[in-house]
């Protein structure tokens, strides 16, 4: 029977760490595997035929090797792109290697038989378009903030005269600069004095301001929901941008017609994990109070009070000790 946990992710990965330690303990089998190594270092040979109807072969790193039916599941968490093994080369030829690794090994890892995946990073890139989860909240019954999606001047003027705030976000985060280094550009309150036409360049996201009472971050991990209110010391409009370290955790009740639409909104998309931001208006009893700003398919857990039970949740996934729905 296969028992054995592939561990999808770069070197250095705190979160991925945690889950590994755990599994560890239990003594289940697990191969960690970063898919830019290919290479020296990450070789394989895996085939299909007549006689074999699924993929087989083994996978070798330096120091692990596993063969394909081992495998009962897969925590896909952050691998390095490919695009980092072979950015030495000419643009022509980075392109095509990053094209026929990712469509050679990474067809053959994102579809393993029988495996369970936490989560699927088809799955994931479904989930992770900010409209797609907006709309989603919405069909399950959730508040979301009034948003606008635009490159027009005229429509966020429009849009900043219906709102006492409004906000903008970037749908992603701000690439890495030609330093390597990656900057940040938070959840911030803009004034319509600052809006021109340099605003037809790309997409924007903006949003009314929520007067808030506090942030909650809900982490569901399978049938698990986990729930963190955080405060900021100083009480900064994204709680992100401070020193974590300082940040105030309490655990918070979630509603239960909240927890059943979590539920809900992660089968949608076909994820068995995500982890969901919440703006507050009261005190967190009524639902209402609850509008609902985002989830992160693959997001950050590990800095919470409650990490070592979600470390336990995932691991008793990964394990198949729990069911998933």
């Amino acid at each position: 029977m296969a028992s054995t946990v592939l561990v999808v992710t770069a070197l250095e990965d705190v979160t991925a760490d945690k889950v590994i330690a755990a599994l560890n303990e239990r003594e289940v089998p697990v191969v960690r595997v970063d898919p830019a190594d290919i290479g020296p270092t990450l070789s394989f040979g895996f085939d299909i035929g007549a006689n074999s109807p699924v993929w087989s072969g083994r996978l070798r790193t330096a120091s692990r090797e596993v063969e394909l039916g081992e495998v009962a599941a897969v925590y896909w968490r952050r691998p390095t792109p490919y695009a980092a093994r072979y950015g030495h080369l000419p643009g022509q030829q980075r392109d095509f290697c990053v094209a026929e690794a990712r469509h050679g090994l990474g067809g053959i890892l994102n579809n393993l038989h029988g495996a369970l995946y936490v989560n699927h990073p088809a799955a994931v890139t479904r989930a992770d378009f900010k409209p797609a989860q907006l709309a989603r909240f919405t069909a399950l019954g959730l508040t979301i903030p009034p948003t606008l999606v635009t490159n027009d001047v005229e429509q966020v003027r429009k849009f900043a005269t219906e709102h006492e705030h409004v906000i903008y976000k970037p749908f992603r985060g701000l690439p890495p600069g030609e330093d390597g280094h990656a900057g940040a550009i938070w959840a911030q309150r803009v004034h319509p004095d600052t809006f021109d036409d340099a605003l037809a360049v790309t997409a924007h996201l903006f949003q009314a301001e929520i007067p808030k009472t506090g942030d909650v971050r809900v982490t569901v991990v399978g049938v698990r929901v986990f729930a963190q209110r955080i405060a900021a010391p100083d009480a900064a409009l994204d709680w992100r941008r401070g020193d974590w370290d300082r940040l105030i955790h309490a655990p918070i009740a979630v509603p239960a017609s909240i927890e059943v639409a979590l539920h809900r909104y992660l089968a949608a998309f076909g994820l068995v994990f995500g982890c969901f931001d919440f703006a507050l208006t009261g005190d967190g009893d009524d639902p209402g109070h609850w509008t609902a700003i985002e989830c992160n398919p693959n997001g950050q857990w590990g800095w919470l009070p409650d990490a070592p039970t979600i470390t336990e949740a995932f691991a008793d996934i990964l394990d198949r000790k729990e069911e998933v729905t």
